[in-house]
């Protein structure tokens, strides 16, 4: 389905001797095409022509895209195999830099934007990326870095590959630059449809209704055991995420950044609602630094695209120590109460088991506009855990662990 545009336009560079070397296209593909039978905007870079490097036509190639997805109000994608900027057109190549990224910030929070890094992404090209909602990466073959490993090694004295500089691995589980890695570029594109299939056209749009074969009366009575009697047993999170959403389809955001809270997309009753839950699994589910920027970001697109959040919340508290609070934890923490805070669109919470302290406000509760909480059989609501209230109301029975242990079992 898919229809180019301006296959033929040639850059108008005459230094250097490019007015000798000119290729039709000049390093980009433009044009738009559908997805499962919706509209779809994409430009992909052609590392073949140039290195895919960016001039003022190849720029203009875009920039044109962008505004056509805009004026339509549809998503763009971009795939990315490039090195960066066309030194040859000097100050025009960084002119052209800009007006994309002008129209990545015009159009965040009105369409979709999604990109996919195939390649190299270096320079001035890592930007655009940034300024997406989502960035997909293919393993072993795709790289993303300001500066590359010989410019760090001339700066910087420090010798690295360029996969230990701007990896799949290192933007998802360290930088969270990125979303998603995949083992090749067909899967990455694979995955890019099957987002496109829960996001909305745009801002306006009410989320996708697909038909659905669940029965909406479904019992699950595994459900009943899943959740340990025992509050201090973890248990699997994605487990009850995957036997609540339809059909067991979720399609998760950063899973491999900030394991202690999972982010991502399911339907119920064939409609897209975001997914924002605590994993027991990892840390207990505490809410870190890295877990509250995660989750506000992906709370904060939901809301600008009319998504409705629903979340499971297992939260003991924030996490304590020197290397959170100097991590800046408490600007961190706040980003995602203020991100649930001032979401307007539907947000519904089931506590399945902790919710305590300061971290239970922050998960979407009653008092920060959570529309409807429901309380898991299993469900604890409070300020901290019966020990840890037991040792500073009964502070002065510290040394008797009998009596501590009687309290606590008491409470």
């Amino acid at each position: 389905s898919f229809e180019e545009f301006d296959m033929f336009v040639e850059h108008r560079s005459t230094d250097f001797g490019m007015d000798k070397v000119k290729i039709p296209g000049d390093g980009v593909v433009t044009g738009w095409g559908t997805v499962n039978g919706r509209t779809v905007f994409v430009f992909a870079k052609d590392f073949t022509v140039f290195g895919g490097s960016l001039s003022e036509a190849h720029a203009q190639k875009i920039t044109k895209i962008q505004d056509m997805a805009l004026k339509m109000r549809a998503p763009i994608v971009g795939l990315f195999d490039a090195g960066g900027a066309r030194i040859q057109e000097g100050v025009a190549a960084l002119g052209g830099y800009g007006e994309v990224f002008k129209r990545n910030v015009i159009a965040s929070g009105v369409i979709p934007q999604i990109s996919v890094i195939m390649g190299p992404c270096a320079g001035g090209d890592v930007y655009s990326p940034a300024m997406t909602d989502f960035i997909f990466m293919v393993r072993d073959r795709s790289y993303m870095f300001v500066t590359g490993p010989d410019v760090v090694k001339t700066v910087t004295n420090e010798t690295v590959t360029a996969e230990e500089l701007g990896g799949a691995k290192v933007h998802t589980t360290k930088s969270s630059v990125a979303d998603g890695a995949y083992d090749n570029d067909v899967e990455a594109l694979l995955q890019v449809r099957r987002l496109i299939d829960f996001l909305p056209a745009n801002n306006m749009d009410g989320v996708p209704e697909l038909p659905s074969f669940d029965d909406p009366n479904r019992v699950d009575e595994s459900l009943d055991t899943l959740i340990p009697d025992n509050p201090n047993k973890p248990y699997d999170m994605k487990e009850l995420i995957l036997k609540v959403v339809d059909e067991g389809d979720f399609f998760e955001i950063q899973e491999a950044y900030a394991k202690n809270i999972i982010t991502g997309f399911g339907r119920i009753e064939g409609r897209t609602v975001g997914i924002v839950a605590n994993q027991p699994m990892v840390l207990a589910g505490v809410l870190d630094s890295d877990a509250s920027r995660k989750a506000a970001r992906f709370v904060r697109f939901c809301d600008a695209f009319n998504i409705p959040i629903v979340t499971f919340e297992d939260v003991p508290g924030f996490l304590p120590g020197t290397a959170q609070e100097y991590g800046g934890l408490i600007k961190h923490g706040a980003k995602l109460l203020f991100a649930y805070s001032e979401a307007t669109v539907p947000l519904v919470t089931v506590i399945t088991r902790k919710a305590f302290g300061g971290a239970y406000d922050v998960m979407a509760s009653k008092h920060i506009g959570g529309d409807i909480n429901y309380a898991w059989p299993t469900a604890q609501i409070a300020v901290m855990g019966a020990k840890g209230a037991v040792e500073i109301i009964f502070r002065g029975d510290i040394g008797d662990e009998d009596k501590i242990s009687a309290r606590t079992k008491e409470y």
